[in-house]
């Protein structure tokens, strides 16, 4: 998709473009789920983390941070996901930049994974 009409010209709101938009976004994680493992991963613990805030009735303020857990880590793997590929655009044969924009990205999902861990444990064990 290599559209550059209209670049830097201010758009019309519009219905239409504002849910082709939202389909765009749909693709991009449908895409990311069907070839990243670690999305996997990220899929199989949120519905582990629904699934025992459901069984242990946690309150709505431990559902707020058990969300706000799984948004982050979601949202780190769709950005190091997006530089990866772009990276892989960029630059198809090795080069150590990208090699360090790559580890880098991935850093940030390890981040904010192990956050979530910290903050999912924090939350269920006064439930355990």
């Amino acid at each position: 998709m290599n559209e550059t009409k209209n670049v830097g010209t201010p758009q019309r709101f519009s219905l239409a473009a504002r849910s082709k938009s939202f389909g765009y976004a749909i693709a991009g994680i449908v895409f990311m789920l069907k070839t990243q493992h670690n999305a996997w991963l990220h899929l199989a613990a949120s519905v582990i983390v629904v699934g025992l805030g459901l069984y242990f009735n946690v309150s709505s303020a431990d559902w707020r941070w058990l969300v706000a857990a799984m948004v982050a880590v979601w949202v780190a793997e769709t950005i190091n996901t997006a530089v990866e590929y772009v990276c892989d655009v960029v630059s198809p044969g090795y080069a150590i930049a990208v090699k360090h924009a790559k580890d880098i990205g991935a850093g940030g999902v390890l981040i904010a994974a192990a956050g979530a861990v910290l903050i999912g444990a924090l939350t269920f064990w006064p439930y355990l």
